[in-house]
């Protein structure tokens, strides 16, 4: 398989909750395949949603000073001068990964100066890896992205299958859908889809079907007593996955059709 997926979203929606279960489901769904998860949020706690221990040392590419300066013959914090724009990246997955029940956690990290459009040695690896993920690699990649699609560029996103904003029943979730379909059209993405977290009605359903009327929406998931009692606690949810709601099943296995490969 080779399914590509980016998750945006409102802060608060519970998009990195719901990319970790999307991304376990799928590996749970298609255990002959390989996932890699991308954690491409400046805040990054994707390794708690895949059960993965925070205590085990994760360094985010973008903090890779070393390999950054190998790779682009530039030393990182610095802009301007000559650099490599093609630098190798084919092997970072495997050296800079960890992994946990058949998906393994990349974290991208921020370039820490000089803007998020800013041509630096850091933003150059980003970038890269980024394309090398999407591009050519023949596998499932589901990415937790920042509220917008700020590591995907033009090169990337035809070859993304969906961009998935999830959004709750408050209006502010709703508006910035509106923002991040913008951000998606912008470089290209064609499938943005939407999808419902925490409802508790069919009013809330209704709400988001009649105040979004041109998304297309990709399902519903609803309010979970286990999602909030492991957030208070620290654990991840539903840690047997075959445990999960038939709803959020669903929502896999229709993403799972997506692939064109």
């Amino acid at each position: 398989m080779s399914l590509k997926l980016a998750f945006g979203g409102k802060g608060g929606v519970g998009k990195t909750t719901v990319t970790a279960l999307i991304a376990r489901t799928i590996a749970a769904i298609k255990n002959d395949a390989s996932v890699i998860a991308i954690d491409a949020d400046p805040v990054a706690n994707l390794a708690a949603g895949l059960g993965i221990d925070e205590t085990r040392p994760i360094t985010p590419v973008a903090e890779l000073s070393d390999l950054i300066a190998e790779r682009t013959g530039a030393t990182p914090g610095t802009m301007g001068g000559f650099f490599t724009l093609n630098p190798k990246v084919d092997d970072i997955p495997e050296r800079f990964s960890l992994e946990k029940d058949g998906v393994k956690l990349l974290v991208m990290g921020t370039v820490q100066q000089g803007g998020s459009g800013c041509i630096c040695p850091e933003s150059t690896i980003l970038k890269a890896l980024m394309n090398h993920l999407v591009l050519g690699r023949k596998e499932i990649v589901v990415m937790d992205m920042e509220a917008g699609v700020e590591h995907l560029g033009r090169a990337t996103s035809g070859s993304v299958d969906a961009l998935v904003v999830v959004v709750n029943p408050g209006k502010r979730s709703r508006v910035a859908a509106d923002k991040i379909r913008k951000l998606g059209q912008d470089i290209g993405i064609k499938n943005i889809v939407v999808l419902g977290n925490r409802v508790r009605s069919d009013e809330d359903k209704a709400l988001i079907r009649d105040s979004m009327p041109d998304y297309e929406i990709l399902g519903f998931l609803p309010e979970l007593d286990e999602i909030v009692q492991c957030d208070r606690d620290g654990n991840r949810p539903f840690d047997d996955i075959n445990t999960i709601p038939s709803e959020l099943r669903e929502i896999a296995e229709k993403l799972i059709a997506l692939d064109k490969a």
